[in-house]
């Protein structure tokens, strides 16, 4: 059995302490979290501990989630780490890319794994399409949400767009070698809505837009690729492929309305069929946790390794200080 911590409980935080309570092979041994009423609340509600300082809870657990604050990540993993203790720790990584090296270079010191939160690439929609991307040269983003104080502690690069760059970077797999940004303040003293676009080795172009102040939700990825287009929808866990090719080259068996065009070349042409990707539904949180843990007992490379994570900080980074550059120009 893995004895298991998680320190931050607010929404998030006591998400995770369920989850662990959930898994067969994990002891949900407690909870720490600054303000003592939520702590002993949160602990009351799974059946655990409520430790009275991070460092008491961290002498009797081997694995942690981290779901402070982000200005907070990097003070709370680092005794974690030095303690020996496996950590999960919600994305970003940290709010500096020293912050998230100096983890990533104790992590490796160690022998511990450091997984970050990183939790869309746990969503069903994006691993049903996920087998069907190759090599994509053009990805379109658009992640929306209506204004909530909640992770306002950061600007909205760091709070919502940061998921879009992770899991770009991820599917491209190449260095990104141009960055253009834009974005504003509307209601918060920081970015509230950001647009960049993103040139990649091997020629990808990615464009990308987050708002937190929109009327409506929307959380999609369209993707472009030779013979293929295809679109995730994040929010409502759909995922569609429209695919070219060749006539008499399609399974047999595919059903007539699923063929949306035809498309002659010379004397031969080429078909579009459409297929609406087959979703399996899963608790997207419990399945990241879960990789987590099996990453831990198997002695694997978690799912989200450090270094994805510090990829994904730095192209967010690099977007916040172009935006910044963009702003001072236009001022002069």
């Amino acid at each position: 059995m893995l004895r298991a911590g998680v320190i931050g409980v607010g929404r998030l935080g006591s998400a995770h302490a369920g989850c662990y309570a959930k898994i067969p092979e994990v002891e949900l041994v407690g909870i720490f979290d600054s303000d003592k009423k939520l702590r002993e609340q949160v602990a009351g509600r799974h059946g655990c501990e409520a430790y009275p300082s991070l460092d008491s809870l961290l002498g009797e657990i081997d694995i942690a989630s981290v779901a402070v604050p982000t200005i907070s990540h990097f003070e709370v993993a680092e005794p974690c780490l030095n303690k020996g203790v496996h950590v999960l720790i919600e994305k970003p990584l940290t709010t500096t890319l020293s912050e998230a090296e100096q983890l990533l270079r104790l992590s490796q010191k160690r022998g511990l794994k450091l997984q970050v939160g990183h939790i869309e690439r746990f969503n069903p929609a994006f691993l049903a399409a996920k087998e069907h991307i190759e090599k994509p040269m053009f990805i379109e983003t658009h992640r929306l949400a209506q204004f909530n104080p909640r992770g306002t502690d950061v600007d909205v690069v760091l709070d919502l767009m940061i998921h879009d760059l992770d899991l770009i970077s991820h599917v491209v797999g190449q260095p990104m070698t141009d960055l253009q940004a834009s974005g504003v303040e509307v209601i918060t003293e920081s970015d509230d809505i950001a647009n960049v676009r993103l040139n990649f080795e091997g020629g990808c172009v990615a464009n990308l837009t987050a708002s937190r102040i929109s009327a409506k939700s929307m959380r999609k990825m369209r993707l472009f690729q030779r013979d293929a287009y295809i679109s995730i929808d994040f929010l409502n866990r759909k995922s569609e492929l429209y695919k070219l090719i060749s006539i008499g080259e399609g399974d047999s068996k595919v059903a007539e309305e699923t063929i949306v065009g035809k498309i002659p070349v010379a004397d031969s042409g080429k078909t579009i069929l459409y297929s609406k990707l087959r979703i399996e539904e899963a608790d997207m949180l419990l399945t990241e946790v879960s990789s987590f843990v099996r990453a831990v007992k198997e002695d694997t490379t978690p799912e989200v390794p450090p270094e994805e994570g510090l990829e994904a900080l730095r192209l967010a980074l690099t977007t916040i200080e172009a935006i910044s550059s963009h702003k001072k120009s236009l001022s002069v």
